[in-house]
């Protein structure tokens, strides 16, 4: 009968209650299957003739369990049962009825009535889960089904030849997994399952995992009867042998081991680690049975076995699979931080479509104060994942990572696993923090260490040295975090992805200072809203007056401190609540610490303004030269390292090329000493970005003309006056807006990443793109006529 039969049956039904409806016991009518049995309840043999008579379908569904006479209620049925059509009724001796039924399609039960003898249902169809299936999903499906169907023939659980043969040739999935379900044996409980389960795929997966438990479960039982005589006697006589241990331990008073021992061996059940830890624990636990309760190596062995039980082989944190609210949750805690955001959503999106449980290895290189490590937390919430932290700096033992060989005293496993046993699941998020800081002596190098940790493709089977055993790496998602790049070994940062987090420009930190730091610190000082307000004029103030840094922490101090003074004066009835504004602010901490007057941006010789990256964020490098009488030579100070001395080097042979230079006295440079310094000299200072700054003030202070005060400037310099491109531009680009500048050169290189920048760094300044030392001399110099010096 086609479905659109029985709906045009259903139509013509006048005023009765739904369909007739029998309800079965210890078995489950599969769709496309057909079936015949006996029944003897009135109920049932008057639905079926009822069914038969007006030509309408039948609803079957199967009791939970065995109903005794009585009301039957809606709980004790299977929701979800079979429409099927009644082919052929015969009757038999002693009232008996057989009945041939075919199954049409899934339907849920609505309700049902007990009418005139027999019961009547409404139902609502279950269509299949629309699913994306490519052909070669379902071909693989289907290839599946039918091995494990020709291992069932093979074992004789499916043992009809006919059966077998008609399913192997069936090519529709849907079709092959209801009939299989119909012709293998398999529980009543199971065939439900498959019945209910809507979405074709996990269907699938559902008739396999059942099949294959039916496999395992026929061999087993094989294997279980051929060794049952060669068991009993083994098991006989270590019965005896464990009593005659038990007295003697009786005896000697250490029968704790053999208990300790069968608590042991349960945990070991419960965890249920993979079989290479499983049977090395039990070699352990046997071993440990065996020795004295006193004995030091009893105690050694108790702890690590304890300490292997404690570790979360097998359970895993159920991972967020909410993009939105993913996203939402690191809106919502951090501002800014488009990198790492849009990657965690990238690999939070991978993982959905493609199942993947291994996750990516990412290092945030950045200035401190940042956010580098509060935002891992915050992946952390968004992903519903343990959060575990493993502090990396100053650590230089190898073993911290790969742990201590169980048999020295006070041997303990590595920071990676141990953080892992922590958060109680095999797929956390851990922080591997400050990863750059990480130091080497005899003992080992950590960053070595960190090599198998960190490989995607090792971490499979990461062997701690106390474990002993290969443990799975590869389901947890590492973060780590990094001041400067450059201090991480090569071959350790290739294994990870580098994302930079950049320092913070005055908006940002504004936007974070009312968005987030103001309502934590109000938290923490016990403040409320109506006690405390920080104007929005009040914000910029401490931005640009006392703080100066690429992150936020400085910020958050001097929002803490002026909310300790606050507190001091409300719980001193000062007065009831403060609101404070840019004068306040001054008087609250003080002298501002960075002011508009302290700026000298006047025109002068010799003295060139110069941009740097540090590991804290930009900074401006002031460059001077001086031409003293003396017998030739450069002279250098300020601390600088070996790369910024050879620049000064190739700054003045470049210099001593140009025509106007060439005009001097042949023993010029004979008799005249050019001193270079960079202020600050307690601050070492290295790298090339300085080449065209100390270029251009040797020349001034060579040609005696001034320099513009508002010009700052980054880029390498070669003996053939080219400029080359620097990093680091960002921050660079901070430190001269912050510093008053108005012009900044950058070589023509970098134009892609200004481009790249917004739109608020770069306002205010021109940027001026070069790209050989004339330009610079050309931009640099103050345009006016100063007489060459003799």
């Amino acid at each position: 009968m086609k479905q659109t039969d029985i709906e045009w049956k259903e139509e013509q039904r006048d005023d009765e209650y739904g369909i007739p409806m029998m309800i079965l016991r210890d078995m489950v009518i599969m769709p496309g299957t057909s079936v015949h049995f006996d029944i003897q309840r009135e109920a049932s043999i008057k639905a079926v003739n009822r069914a038969l008579e007006q030509d309408e379908p039948l609803f079957v569904s199967t009791a939970k369990e065995r109903i005794q006479e009585g009301k039957v209620d809606l709980d004790m049925i299977y929701p979800v049962g079979t429409l099927v059509r009644v082919k052929q009724v015969l009757k038999l001796p002693k009232g008996l009825i057989r009945v041939m039924l075919y199954g049409i399609k899934r339907v849920s039960l609505v309700r049902f009535e007990f009418q005139d003898g027999y019961y009547r249902a409404e139902y609502s169809p279950v269509e299949s889960f629309e699913e994306e299936m490519d052909p070669l999903q379902k071909e693989a499906a289907i290839r599946s089904i039918k091995d494990v169907l020709k291992q069932c023939e093979q074992r004789k659980i499916l043992q009809n030849p006919v059966a077998a043969a008609s399913l192997y040739e069936i090519k529709d999935l849907e079709l092959l997994v209801d009939l299989t379900a119909e012709a293998v044996p398999i529980p009543v409980s199971g065939k439900q399952k498959i019945l209910e389960t809507i979405k074709l795929s996990d269907r699938v997966e559902e008739l396999l995992a059942i099949l294959l438990n039916e496999i395992s479960i026929f061999d087993i039982r094989g294997e279980l009867s051929e060794k049952l005589k060669d068991c009993v006697s083994k098991n006989q006589k270590e019965y005896v042998l464990r009593e005659q241990m038990r007295v003697i331990r009786k005896e000697l008073g250490e029968d704790n081991t053999e208990d300790e021992g069968t608590h042991y061996r349960e945990l070991l059940e419960n965890a249920n680690p993979p079989e290479e830890v499983k049977e090395k624990l039990l070699k352990e636990i046997k071993r440990f049975e065996s020795l004295s309760y006193s004995s030091s190596e009893s105690a050694v062995l108790r702890n690590y076995i304890e300490t292997i039980l404690e570790y979360p082989w097998n359970k895993e944190g159920k991972d967020n699979k909410n993009l939105q609210s993913a996203i939402d949750k690191l809106e919502q805690d951090h501002y800014g931080l488009k990198k790492i955001k849009e990657r965690i959503i990238d690999y939070l999106a991978v993982r959905t479509l493609s199942g993947r449980k291994d996750a990516p290895i990412l290092c945030l290189v950045g200035p401190p104060g940042t956010g580098k490590t509060s935002i891992a937390k915050s992946v952390a919430a968004a992903l519903h994942k343990e959060y575990g932290r493993i502090a990396l700096g100053g650590v230089k033992d190898e073993a911290e990572i790969r742990g201590h060989r169980k048999t020295y005293i006070g041997a303990m496993p590595g920071r990676v696993v141990t953080a892992i046993t922590k958060t109680g699941v095999r797929n956390p998020l851990i922080l591997l923090d400050e990863i750059d800081k990480t130091s080497n002596d005899y003992k080992g190098d950590v960053s070595s260490a960190l090599l198998e940790v960190l490989d995607g493709e090792q971490n499979v089977k990461f062997v701690d040295h106390y474990f002993e055993v290969p443990v799975d790496l590869s389901g947890v998602l590492f973060i780590a975090t990094a001041n400067d790049a450059s201090d991480i070994p090569g071959p350790l940062r290739d294994r990870m992805e580098m994302i930079e987090v950049n320092s913070y420009t005055e908006n940002e930190k504004f936007q974070i200072a009312k968005q987030y730091l103001v309502d934590k610190q109000l938290a923490k000082n016990g403040l409320s809203r109506k006690q405390f307000k920080l104007t929005e004029d009040a914000i910029y103030k401490l931005i640009r007056n006392y703080t100066r840094e690429a992150g936020v922490r400085n910020l958050e101090r001097m929002i803490n401190t002026l909310m300790q003074k606050a507190a001091r004066g409300i719980v001193t009835e000062t007065y009831k609540s403060i609101t404070v504004n840019p004068k306040k602010v001054v008087q609250m901490l003080g002298v501002e610490k960075y002011s508009e007057s302290d700026r000298n941006l006047e025109d002068k010789i010799g003295v060139v303004t110069g941009l740097a990256w540090t590991k804290v964020g930009g900074d401006t490098l002031s460059v001077e030269v001086n031409i003293l009488d003396g017998k030739g030579g450069l002279t250098l100070t300020g601390n600088l390292g070996d790369v910024m001395k050879e620049s000064a080097q190739i700054a003045l042979s470049y210099v001593r090329t140009l025509p106007d230079i060439k005009k001097f006295p042949d023993e010029f440079f004979e008799k005249h000493v050019i001193h270079v310094h960079v202020p600050e000299g307690a601050t070492p200072k290295d790298g090339p970005s300085a080449g065209i700054t100390m270029t251009l003030a040797i020349y001034s202070a060579l040609v005696n003309r001034p320099v513009q005060g508002t010009l700052a400037m980054t880029g390498e310099v070669t003996l053939k006056g080219s400029v080359l491109p620097i990093g680091g531009l960002k921050e660079k680009l901070l430190a001269a807006k912050n510093a008053g500048m108005t012009k900044v050169l950058v070589p023509e290189l970098n134009r892609k990443n200004v481009s790249e920048l917004d739109a608020e760094i770069t306002e205010g300044m021109e940027i001026v793109y070069v790209s050989s030392m004339k330009q610079v001399l050309e931009q640099g110099i103050v345009k006016k006529k100063i007489t060459l010096k003799a």
